[in-house]
Order: C-alpha cells, then sequence, then structure tokens
C-alpha cells in the first residue's frame, strides 16, 4: 500500500510553496493553470488525499504572525516589537509572541510549533546559540516549506528571506571617532554579546575607526564575552589594573555596568572617562549619569519588518525574491560623553 504524500512533501517535490500546493489543488483562480494541473497530476500520482477540515484551514490565512525574540529584558526587542505590533494591528493582523532566551532549542522548538498552521510568517532575531555554532538548518527548513520569513538585527547570510538590519559597521565607526575626537587616548571596548553577527560588526567598526585615524588598538583594553557574568567577573579589577578614559560599548549591559563601577573606582564622568553604548532603552535615559547611545530604531526596524512580512503575505506573485533592508542609527550625546562642538 503506497503511503499518501503531504502537502508539505508536494512542495518541495515540485520546488513550489506549500500556499501553492494547496491552492492549487482547491482550485483558487490565484493559481495559473498550467500550476494547477502540475499539481494536481503529481498529487494524484504521489496518492494524496485532502483532509478536507485541514484543507480549508490551510486555505484560510490565519491573520496571525510569529515574533521570536531572543531575550525580553532588552528593551531594544522590545522597541522593535512595539514597531511590529502597530503595523499588524493596522493590517488586521494578531502577533504571537515568544522568546528563544537565546537557547537553540526552544528556537528549533518553536519554530515547529507555530509552523504546523498557527501562523502565517514569522518575524525573527536569532539566538545568541544559533549564532556561536552557525546552525541554521532550521529556518532554512521554514523557508522552503514556503513560510515567509523576515530576520531584524541578528541575521544569518545562509538563509534566504528578507532581512532587516542596522548599519551596525559605520555607526560602530562614527561612535568610536566621536571618542577620539572628543580626546579620549586610551579607549577600550567591552561587549557581552560576543560570536553574534551584530557584535562582529561592531567590533570591526571599531578597529576601523582606529585604523582611519593613523591609530592602533591597544589589545589589553579589550574585552569580548559571550555572557554578563563572565563579563562582570572581567572588568571587576579591570580599572585597577589598566589606565582608560573611554569605552566603546557593544551592548547597553556593559555600559551601564562600566559607568557604575567607573564611579565606583572615583572616575568623573565624562572628565575622567566617556562611555558609548549601543541601544537607547530606559536605562540609557535614566541613569546618572545619562548615557550616550547608538539609537537603532527599534521601533522602525518592528514596523519595516511587518511591512514586508504582510506585504510578502498578501502578494499573489509564486516567485520567492527577498531583500535586506537596513536602518540608519543616530548617535545621541548624552552626559556620559564629552561635546563635540
Amino acid at each position: 500500500m503506497k503511503s499518501k504524500a503531504t502537502l508539505k512533501q508536494i512542495a518541495k517535490e515540485l520546488g513550489v510553496s506549500v500556499s501553492t500546493v494547496s491552492k492549487a489543488l482547491n482550485g483558487s483562480p490565484e493559481i495559473s493553470e498550467p500550476t494547477k494541473q502540475r499539481v494536481q497530476e503529481y498529487a494524484k500520482l504521489k496518492n494524496y488525499k485532502p483532509n478536507v477540515i485541514g484543507l480549508n484551514l490551510k486555505n484560510r490565512s490565519t491573520k496571525t504572525i510569529g515574533v521570536i525574540i531572543p531575550n525580553i529584558l532588552n528593551s531594544f526587542f522590545a522597541k522593535v516589537f512595539s514597531g511590529i505590533e502597530k503595523v499588524a494591528d493596522e493590517k488586521g493582523y494578531k502577533v504571537i509572541t515568544c522568546i528563544s532566551n537565546e537557547s537553540l532549542e526552544k528556537e528549533i522548538n518553536t519554530l515547529e510549533m507555530l509552523s504546523n498552521g498557527t501562523i502565517d510568517g514569522f518575524i525573527l532575531s536569532i539566538s545568541k546559540e544559533a549564532q556561536k555554532r552557525k546552525q541554521f538548518d532550521h529556518f532554512i527548513s521554514i523557508v522552503n516549506e514556503g513560510t515567509p520569513m523576515v530576520m531584524f538585527d541578528r541575521i544569518a547570510d545562509e538563509v534566504n528571506c528578507d532581512k532587516v538590519i542596522v548599519d551596525d559597521f559605520d555607526s560602530a565607526i562614527n561612535a568610536t571617532n566621536h571618542l577620539i575626537d572628543t580626546g579620549c587616548k586610551n579607549i577600550a571596548m567591552f561587549s557581552t554579546i560576543n560570536q553574534s553577527s551584530v557584535s562582529n560588526l561592531r567590533s570591526r567598526g571599531f578597529y576601523k575607526a582606529f585604523e582611519q585615524k593613523g591609530l592602533k588598538v591597544n589589545e589589553d583594553l579589550i574585552i569580548l564575552t559571550d555572557n554578563v557574568e563572565e563579563f562582570d567577573t572581567k572588568i571587576n579589577d579591570f580599572f585597577d589594573k589598566n589606565l582608560i578614559d573611554g569605552v566603546f560599548a557593544l551592548n547597553e549591559h556593559t555600559a551601564a555596568s562600566t559607568i557604575k563601577i567607573g564611579l565606583r573606582k572615583g572616575l568623573k564622568i565624562p572628565e575622567d572617562l566617556s562611555v558609548i553604548g549601543f541601544a537607547d532603552g530606559v536605562w540609557s535615559r535614566r541613569m546618572t549619569p545619562s548615557l550616550s547611545t547608538v539609537s537603532q530604531h527599534g521601533p522602525e526596524i518592528g514596523e519595516v519588518a511587518a511591512k514586508l512580512l504582510i506585504n510578502k503575505l498578501e502578494s499573489k506573485d509564486e516567485t520567492y525574491t527577498f531583500s535586506t533592508t537596513t536602518i540608519k542609527t543616530e548617535l545621541r550625546q548624552r552626559d556620559s560623553t564629552k561635546k563635540l562642538f
């Protein structure tokens, strides 16, 4: 007895999306006649027997977007989500949000859970563990099955989908130049997001700024870690062993911790120590002194990502194309750095 084919199997064999197969089998006018005939003949050959209830569910859009973020405590992701939700609400879509907690396993399980017909498409930022291991097969599989996906911030070039990023490399150059131009001579670089795509771009921008100025980076002033605990341990006596007057922090935690410890060591900010961080959350504005930051415009990233996905979902184009959109950042000068006049 021949086993019955599934929608996903037929889509994979014919090189089309699951949605196209489903619509073709149901005689949808959105699908061209040659494609309908090709799908229907192949389905018959493979002994495909539609589940009437399931087929109806497949053909009916859920009007729901799945959003997966790595860290709920990161204010940047909260801002991106606000932008996603704004556009989704305007377009009549619901949003299901899940948190990977930087775990590859949880990321995989969440994708599998939501891709069973619960949602129409995904907006997500990759977990730290997935980027560290360079394991992206679970994303590629979802895209190959015909589910639209938009990645933001942390992305993977290996996955053919729409992406929304910020100009991490150029903004790191600008931030480092600000420290140099305001008179900092011994500049450190700190990170707790090492091995992520954004960390790599920001650190490259830091080195590039020095190169453009004809200066050399002091490698003793670099702390690149994967987690908060390791960073907090390393920075504890860092100021006792090293003379620094500027810090480029690749994320908000390292920036806030630097200011806290600098003040504890009796340093005046920004007179003795200038600090610039990435992201622009509540900590940045409310801490004393307030933190100069590279603002990533999180809400705008979310809005652009949501519009890209919804346009893809509502398009009748059967060919799958993808693009990368870059959002410009902004250096917001506050009290933790000297002013440029």
